[in-house]
């Protein structure tokens, strides 16, 4: 399938991605994975916006590669302002720097990995996988680095700089 048979699906209950040429579809989030991803909206929302870093965006789909088409639209998306350009039709040209994904019961385990992997083998500087049934926040980086954080703990990446948050205020 082409990004171009892809932008015209018709179908609205249920949600969409591309990968190299491949429809996968995926049934709506439910109630904790969209309580979720709202409060991180909020909070990563608003330390960007007040703090003129870039832009964050939801469910916002991004093509990544080229013949075969890529398309993938994590849950939340975070671009540096420098690489902020003038917002156009359809999906952004390559990897936010950021890309949050909320996974719900129903991802599988090697889903998810395929899916954190090509976010960053095309661009992404971090990926989030936040695991609401865990109450965890795992981060993956493009220079290999890899982090599991708790709801004790302060998450804490330097792709959005000077960001800090409780993971137990993401889940609250």
């Amino acid at each position: 399938m082409t990004v171009e048979e892809f932008m015209n699906i018709d179908d609205d209950y249920h949600r969409h991605e591309l990968i190299k040429g491949e429809l996968l579809t995926m049934p709506p989030p439910g109630y904790p994975h969209g309580t979720v991803t709202l409060n991180l909206s909020i909070l990563l929302g608003m330390y960007v916006k007040n703090n003129n870093l870039g832009r964050v965006a939801a469910e916002t789909g991004y093509k990544l590669e080229s013949n075969p088409d890529t398309v993938l639209a994590p849950d939340l998306s975070f671009i540096a302002r420098d690489r902020v350009d003038v917002a156009s039709e359809g999906y952004r040209a390559g990897a936010p720097d950021l890309a949050v994904e909320v996974l719900s019961p129903s991802d599988r385990r090697g889903q998810v990995e395929r899916k954190t992997s090509l976010w960053l083998q095309l661009g992404a500087t971090s990926v989030w996988n936040v695991h609401p049934r865990h109450r965890t926040v795992e981060v993956f980086r493009a220079n290999g680095e890899r982090r599991l954080f708790h709801e004790t703990d302060e998450l804490v990446d330097e792709t959005v700089p000077g960001f800090r948050v409780k993971v137990s205020e993401i889940f609250a």
